[in-house]
């Protein structure tokens, strides 16, 4: 058991507890961290616990959604966009969704990312930004940036993104599995117009992805100048490349679909 428990009371003294990161590990649902302690992987000295944070809610600001670090998954089954709703129906079983919470699933280090990080293809789809603090302070920058940074020294607040009408697509390869992991998983969101097209793509590599190529050519053997396929217990490298092409373009067909029944 960790020598001191944190047990901060609002967003702002979790910040100051959490400090530069040194010495904490952050509790939020424990479906990651739990199994690493049992297994004797982790032995937090200090362990800040969030669950009286205030980090809990999701709220719209006018056109800007603002979800907390500790909204659990399951309850972004009614987020106020199709596309995260979609996604997070489909992110592991039903006591995982009720547990685990979304900052966990986005500050999960990169090597469960590719079983445990679903929800990076469709926030980097809405052009979400991570707010989180750390050395340096309180930042807030676009989630494919966070993701690409060292998330072991950041304590992630909330998620925001802009609302505005989307049409979107996704898909995902998933081995048979009680909890479900990815393959790979893809999402592509547009204005109605056709603009501002943003492609995620998470499961694959060591960590969810924007697929600038694909957007630019609209062609979808291009992901793989973004995506990097990695072996794991889940499925080979080898295999991703094969498959990931195909599912880059069954989103975009979806999308364009959702375009025409919309239109």
């Amino acid at each position: 058991m960790p020598a001191d428990v944190l047990l901060p009371t609002s967003a702002d003294e979790a910040a100051s507890l959490y400090g530069d990161g040194a010495g904490i590990t952050v509790v939020a649902g424990g479906t990651i961290l739990l199994p690493e302690i049992a297994a004797g992987r982790e032995s937090p000295e200090r362990a800040l616990m969030l669950h009286r944070a205030g980090l809990d809610t999701i709220r719209v600001d006018g056109d800007r959604v603002v979800i907390g670090a500790m909204v659990p998954i399951a309850a972004l089954a009614d987020a106020p966009d199709r596309v995260l709703a979609e996604v997070a129906r489909h992110v592991g079983d039903g006591e995982i969704r009720r547990t685990a919470t979304l900052g966990g699933n986005i500050a999960a280090p990169a090597a469960a990312d590719a079983q445990r990080g679903d929800l990076g293809a469709p926030l980097i789809a809405l052009g979400a930004r991570v707010r989180s603090t750390g050395a340096g302070g309180e930042r807030i920058e676009p989630i494919e940036e966070f993701l690409a940074g060292d998330r072991t020294v950041r304590l992630v607040l909330d998620v925001q993104y802009d609302r505005f009408e989307r049409r979107f697509g996704a898909t995902s390869l998933r081995r048979r599995h009680a909890q479900s992991y990815s393959i790979a998983a893809v999402v592509a969101c547009a204005r109605p117009d056709g603009g501002d097209l943003r492609i995620g793509v998470s499961g694959a590599g060591p960590t969810a992805v924007r697929c600038r190529a694909v957007e630019q050519s609209r062609d979808a053997s291009d992901v793989l100048i973004d995506v990097d396929p990695i072996d794991d217990a889940v499925a080979s490298a080898a295999y991703r490349r094969t498959v990931l092409p195909k599912l880059v373009r069954e989103a975009l067909d979806k999308l364009a679909l959702d375009e025409l029944e919309r239109s």
